[in-house]
């Protein structure tokens, strides 16, 4: 079974920034597609960002181009989401997600096809 541990996340100002990480377990990190979700409260849970095995490939939501920037890096096992010129908008428990299944080159945004979920991290932006 996979692992993941989210850290990173906080109380910060609109304007500010934050870096989520991402820290996944086991010898196979490689070959998994990685994302990040969030669900505010009252919302479903939506597709943030995600990153392709080989970093080659990467999607974001339109709110969040500019503005966020997903990365990996396969010898750690990490993931990364830096987020800048946060807004209140943005408030919302952050999810780590893994899909092993995807084709090459797809970023799926679907929450249905992510096998792995860390257990979240609370973001809050005040304004």
């Amino acid at each position: 079974q996979v692992q993941l541990v989210e850290s990173g996340g906080g109380l910060v100002q609109a304007g500010g920034s934050l870096r989520l990480s991402c820290a996944a377990s086991g010898r196979t990190f490689s070959n998994y597609v990685m994302s990040w979700f969030r669900q505010a409260p009252g919302k479903e849970r939506e597709f943030v960002a995600g990153i392709s095995r080989s970093s080659s490939m990467t999607s974001y939501i339109e709110s969040v181009k500019g503005r966020f920037t997903i990365s990996r890096d396969n010898a750690k096992n990490m993931v990364y989401l830096q987020m800048n010129s946060l807004k209140p908008e943005d408030t919302a428990v952050y999810y780590c997600a893994a899909d092993r299944y995807a084709r090459p080159l797809v970023v799926r945004t679907t929450q249905e096809e992510y096998n792995y979920w860390g257990q979240g991290t609370q973001v809050t932006v005040s304004s």
